[in-house]
């Protein structure tokens, strides 16, 4: 079903977001902001980003509008400050200098709008040694520690988690939090500045109990060994006989319990606190797991605390009843996709168009922010009259 339009679309509701196009963890930021209501025009370029994605499938483009600006041709940069000039945030994720070179960095848009809240989206960050050259998601996480702690085997490679720990975690969701603090701040004080958002800073911070831990000796310094890597036999995935698997985090005792009667596990369960026959309780879990299919265990554990689930894919998570009943996923334009996240009881977020096409909205934005210098049109008097002066 597709999701209704609210009549008060998200707690971002008339902050403006100026979004110049990239790929990755800022697209996902900026529709992160626009799910919550705000007006997002993304800024794209002739040509588009070069990666052969088809518009028409780009989720992280949901909800904004597109205007194309070529930034090196005569005009184009000044075109961007006269978006900026009407915005309350920018987004870029150039490499450092690029964004100053096009004559778009944060002096001449804080020169236009002082109370603008420039954020910087990249991997390395803005300074170090590293800032300069390029990178990618697995390359953050793998410096930071992050990607060195993740994986079952203590001998076998690291798991590699998509590009979620990285780009999106420590990179996309760290903007956010910290372009809206800014704003927070511009519009308590009319003082606008910088965030530098690096992907090395947030996936470092993402591990913070880890360090802990690891400090109070908590943590071994190598995976496939501790609590919640995969090292302990009832904290992990098991195999069933038809090829799936079962997610297991048994952790507490009265969990435990659970999950120990309802998978069989009869004296060897009494294994959970002595570690020494840790291994003789893992190789008793995944015998019993290995009895029934996916589908059987997962009867046998709805409904209880035995904290154990099965493992869906992509495809099969939007029909597991409890994500169905709460509408995580949704249905737009006939592309099924995660709903806004998290929700608000006032002013909810809601899914209100599709991906943006590249400049389809240029006339559109023209009008509704003043910006002739977009179209070369001249802007409705009665419409002008209530922007901000560039």
């Amino acid at each position: 079903m597709t999701t209704p339009r609210h009549a008060r679309p998200g707690p971002l509701s008339g902050v403006r977001v100026v979004e110049l196009a990239g790929i990755g963890p800022g697209p996902f930021a900026a529709m992160h902001l626009a799910d919550l209501g705000a007006d997002v025009v993304r800024v794209d370029r002739p040509g588009g980003a070069g990666l052969g994605i088809d518009p028409a499938y780009d989720l992280t483009n949901r909800n904004k509008r597109s205007v194309l600006v070529d930034l090196k041709a005569e005009g184009g940069a000044e075109t961007v400050l006269d978006l900026v000039a009407r915005a309350d945030i920018l987004i870029e994720g150039y490499r450092p200098g690029v964004a100053e070179r096009l004559g778009i960095g944060p002096e001449p848009c804080l020169a236009r709008n002082p109370r603008l809240v420039y954020g910087r989206m990249t991997g390395w960050g803005q300074t170090g040694p590293l800032a300069p050259t390029a990178g990618h998601d697995i390359a953050y996480i793998a410096v930071t520690g992050t990607l060195g702690m993740i994986g079952p085997d203590p001998q076998g490679p690291p798991t590699v988690p998509a590009n979620l720990v990285g780009d999106y975690a420590g990179g996309s969701l760290y903007l956010v939090i910290g372009v809206l603090a800014a704003l927070q701040h511009a519009r308590e004080h009319g003082e606008g500045q910088v965030v530098d958002a690096a992907i090395v800073d947030g996936a470092a911070h993402l591990a913070m109990m880890i360090h802990g831990m690891l400090a109070a000796g908590g943590w071994q310094d190598r995976r496939g060994v501790n609590l919640l890597d995969g090292g302990c036999p009832f904290y992990g995935v098991y195999e069933t006989s038809d090829g799936g698997h079962m997610a297991v985090g048994a952790l507490e005792q009265r969990f435990y319990a659970e999950f120990a009667r309802l998978l069989g596990l009869g004296d060897t369960g009494r294994a959970r606190d002595d570690l020494a026959r840790w291994p003789e309780l893992r190789a008793a879990v995944a015998v019993r797991f290995r009895t029934r299919t996916r589908d059987e265990w997962t009867a046998v554990f709805e409904g209880t605390d035995a904290c154990v689930a099965p493992v869906l894919s992509m495809r099969e998570a939007p029909g597991h009843p409890h994500l169905a009943a709460r509408g995580t996923f949704v249905e737009h334009e006939g592309l099924v996709q995660p709903a806004p996240a998290p929700r608000f009881s006032v002013t909810p977020g809601a899914v209100r168009t599709g991906p943006a096409r590249p400049g389809a909205d240029t006339d559109e934005v023209a009008r509704d922010w003043s910006v002739p210098s977009l179209t070369g049109a001249t802007p409705p008097p009665d419409r002008a009259a209530k922007e901000p002066s560039a």
